[in-house]
């Protein structure tokens, strides 16, 4: 750019051709900055009737603009000119100093390389809202120019301090919002998750984005009695706190429907018409999973979520195949249940779509991904959670919700295995069964070494359960006494689908007392369907500290 010919086109002017012909060029004055053209009074009749951009004085206009406008000069930027709005921001600059030593505030924004820059390059740069010490904020252009001694800057600063503190404080009301949706989030997770004899658990959940908007990604583990254990994880789709809603409510339902110990898919059903109730047109995914330590295996019913990962004993990866039906909120659709193997020193991991989902590449490529992290990834379910999330590049300003539920059903030996024990009899016969099941649940209580009182509730809740189980059932029959480390299990398991509940039995009542007792003398006590059509009824007694 030639400075010489530089002007500022003012509102309400007009560019005349004929201005410039008529004035020829103006001779430079003493300072670096070039004189004015020659004012040109033109006659009133003429068309504008006002002064054309090519007569003003650029000095005076330089002068009176509300920017801060310096000019420098040479390798070492000596100072030609500085404008009133400049000195009165900064105070009078001497003329033909470097900038170096008389220009400090362009120091302090940063801006002494960014005029070498300018320099070599031969081309403008700008930068945004720089601040300096004493609390303004400016954004500043510098454009490479000629000047009668040789090339130079042109240093054009805005005062940008209002917009740079409004813009601050829509950081700061942003960040206290986000701050608030994280924490309604978090406060509609588990705070802390259930801790199940037989399977160790950790969860990971990060908001995604920096925005406050934060999505309806959740999870959940639930001790179902009996050694069972439910675990859950599911994504509202959409983002914000009425996602975070249903999300609280979907999660709440579960937890309900999970104290009747349906099957799976059953949950889901009933699932799929409360989420139409709360909002038809918000839908989610889901995937609810039961865990049987005595059956070895993960039975599971998904609603549109993706497949649960498993890696046994020997490193294999199992995708979970997906008997699946749509997502949660569509309706008028049957789900059904599967199951993969989660036997002893195995892993699985139940994951949202934020932890596989990129833009750029298919999601089957990220679950793909996901298996070969999972395959190496080794150590505690809280290790692993981490491992998987760095695996998949997940930050901190990760534009989608991601929740991780990662479970390892431990492969115990020795000692620690001595305290994890199963024994089962098959009840065959008739009213001899009941003799016989009390002799074996007192044969293998004795063998487990615990303490007489513990020993004798044990054979008494067994030998209750049996006769409920002989008067009310059908065969087949089984008796299974299974101890853990903190607690022992009876559970009697027969062919009718009728499931028993306490009543109080009147004083000439023959029958009717077994239940009530067995919910009296024991710490839990509870029975469900089971699959083919029988149910299982159980009871459970806490361990005292020490046992074992």
């Amino acid at each position: 750019m030639n400075f010489t010919r530089w002007s500022a086109r003012l509102p309400g002017t007009q560019r005349r051709a004929a201005a410039r012909a008529d004035h020829g060029v103006p001779q430079r004055g003493e300072s670096a900055v070039p004189a004015a053209r020659a004012e040109h009074l033109p006659d009133e009749s003429e068309p504008g009737g006002g002064i054309g951009v090519d007569e003003l004085p650029v000095r005076e206009v330089l002068d009176r603009i509300p920017a801060l406008v310096a000019l420098v000069h040479g390798p070492e930027h000596r100072i030609a000119y500085v404008n009133d709005a400049y000195v009165a921001a900064f105070g009078d600059r001497p003329v033909g100093e470097p900038a170096a030593t008389a220009l400090p505030e362009l120091d302090e924004l940063s801006l002494l390389p960014l005029l070498d820059q300018v320099l070599r390059s031969a081309k403008p740069r700008t930068v945004k809202s720089r601040r300096t010490a004493g609390g303004r904020s400016y954004t500043v252009t510098c454009t490479p120019l000629e000047t009668a001694e040789g090339p130079g800057v042109l240093i054009f600063a805005a005062d940008v301090t209002d917009h740079a503190e409004a813009a601050e404080r829509l950081r700061t009301s942003e960040r206290r919002q986000r701050e608030t949706a994280v924490t309604l989030q978090r406060s509609l997770l588990p705070q802390e998750l259930e801790e199940p004899d037989d399977l160790r658990i950790a969860a990971t959940y990060q908001p995604g984005g920096t925005e406050a908007a934060v999505g309806g990604d959740w999870y959940d583990v639930i001790t179902l009695g009996g050694g069972r254990t439910a675990l859950v994880i599911g994504d509202v789709m959409g983002r914000g706190v009425r996602a975070a809603a249903v999300m609280g409510q979907l999660r709440t339902a579960v937890r309900a429907y999970a104290r009747l110990d349906l099957p799976p898919h059953e949950v889901l059903q009933l699932l799929d018409g409360l989420a139409i109730e709360i909002d038809p047109q918000q839908i989610a995914t889901c995937v609810y999973a039961v865990h049987d330590p005595n059956e070895g295996r993960l039975v599971y019913a998904s609603a549109g979520h993706l497949p649960i990962l498993v890696r046994d004993e020997n490193g294999t990866i199992h995708r979970a195949e997906e008997p699946t039906g749509p997502p949660l909120g569509t309706g008028g659709w049957l789900h059904t249940s599967g199951s993969v193997p989660l036997g002893p020193g195995s892993t699985a991991v139940m994951y949202t779509d934020g932890l596989v989902e990129r833009r750029d590449e298919d999601i089957d490529e990220g679950v793909a991904a996901l298996e070969h992290a999972l395959a190496g990834a080794t150590g505690t379910p809280q290790v692993i959670c981490d491992r998987l999330i760095r695996a998949a590049g997940v930050t901190a300003d990760h534009d989608d919700d991601v929740a991780v539920l990662v479970l390892q059903h431990p492969a115990r030996k020795g000692p620690d295995g001595e305290r994890f024990r199963n024994a089962a009899l098959e009840l065959l016969g008739g009213v001899e069964a009941a003799p016989r099941a009390r002799a074996f649940a007192s044969g293998v209580l004795t063998s487990w070494r615990f303490a007489p009182e513990l020993h004798d509730l044990g054979v008494l809740a067994a030998s209750e359960l049996v006769a409920n189980s002989l008067q009310h059932g059908t065969p087949p029959m089984r008796l299974r006494l299974r101890r853990t480390d903190r607690r022992l299990i009876i559970e009697v398991t027969d062919g009718d689908d009728h499931l028993p509940r306490r009543r109080r039995a009147e004083p000439g009542d023959e029958t009717g007392r077994g239940i009530s007792i067995v919910a009296t003398i024991a710490s839990n006590w509870g029975s469900r369907r089971t699959p083919g059509g029988g149910k299982a009824v159980w009871c459970e007694f806490v361990l005292p500290d020490g046992t074992g």
